[in-house]
């Protein structure tokens, strides 16, 4: 098996792990889950981040082919559609439950019957599966809803791309409160991802440094088969159901859902300038 270079990139702001991953023997690479700058204060974007991994794409000098969501994010805007238009031939992708979701979200905005729901925003929709690759490097899609209806993992030679479905392993699992989230089926997601070899390497997308401990990024399946504090080898299904229901009900809304759900669903591209030039987003009041 062909090895993939992965080289993170930390966004604090929003806590997520954003990833260059390429085949040095054909130069070819990809983007997976980069984030677009946000002050929701401000309601300002910025591309600092992106333009950080465009940075990093150049210094490898790797050709970027594709640009992977691995769901529609609630915690940050997807840089994704702004990569695209400065990195020609690279395809938009996500996974199939995407549609699930802008039809989910489609009325909780009122983005009306103009805004379509077939998935079309992006360049690609991967099916259960899916196999692709990044140069010589041969990949695979692998569902893992729960956390929501569109959430995939991407395994690019021996390393995994989780999304939210596993933190590292003191970090836990994804929250399954949002509309289309299910902890039982959260819980089998992550038992498919255990049975992969225990050596893969395994990226997350988020880290929040529990403990104080400085971020992290990077573990193995077998790590987290051993110490993941909300599934291990031994939690069953009722435990960790009971767990994640406890837990969700619990936390707060993330601080960045409203504007990250809205764009994300749309790829992450802006709403058109309104007739004095601004682009606005919604805010639903008294709705979530």
């Amino acid at each position: 098996m062909r090895h993939a270079t992965v080289k993170p990139h930390y966004h604090e702001d929003s806590g997520t792990w954003s990833y260059l991953v390429s085949d040095p023997g054909s130069g070819k690479a990809a983007l997976v889950d980069p984030v677009l700058d946000f002050d929701p204060k401000a309601g300002r974007t910025s591309t600092a981040s992106a333009e950080q991994l465009l940075a990093s794409v150049e210094e490898a000098g790797v050709q970027v082919d594709w640009i992977l969501e691995t769901h529609a994010h609630a915690d940050h805007i997807s840089a994704g559609h702004w990569l695209k238009s400065r990195l020609p031939g690279a395809r938009l992708a996500i996974g199939q439950g995407i549609r699930t979701v802008q039809k989910t979200f489609r009325p909780i905005f009122n983005l009306g019957e103009h805004f379509p729901v077939d998935g079309s925003q992006f360049d690609h929709l991967f099916g259960d599966d899916e196999v692709f690759s990044i140069g010589q490097v041969g990949a695979r899609v692998i569902p893992v809803p729960g956390h929501t209806n569109d959430s995939v993992a991407y395994l690019i030679g021996d390393a995994l791309f989780t999304g939210d479905s596993l933190f590292m392993p003191d970090g836990g699992t994804a929250r399954c409160d949002f509309p289309g989230g299910d902890a039982a089926t959260l819980y089998h997601s992550i038992q498919r991802l255990f049975s992969l070899p225990d050596d893969t390497r395994v990226f997350v997308c988020h880290d929040y440094g529990p403990g104080g401990r400085e971020p992290r990024c990077e573990t193995t399946i077998g790590e987290q088969k051993r110490a993941n504090v909300h599934v291990r080898i031994g939690t069953d299904q009722d435990q960790f159901v009971r767990m994640r229901t406890d837990r969700d009900a619990s936390l707060s809304m993330p601080r960045l859902i409203l504007p990250s759900v809205q764009l994300n669903i749309r790829a992450g591209e802006l709403p058109e300038p309104e007739e004095n030039g601004v682009r606005y987003l919604k805010l639903p009041l008294d709705l979530l």
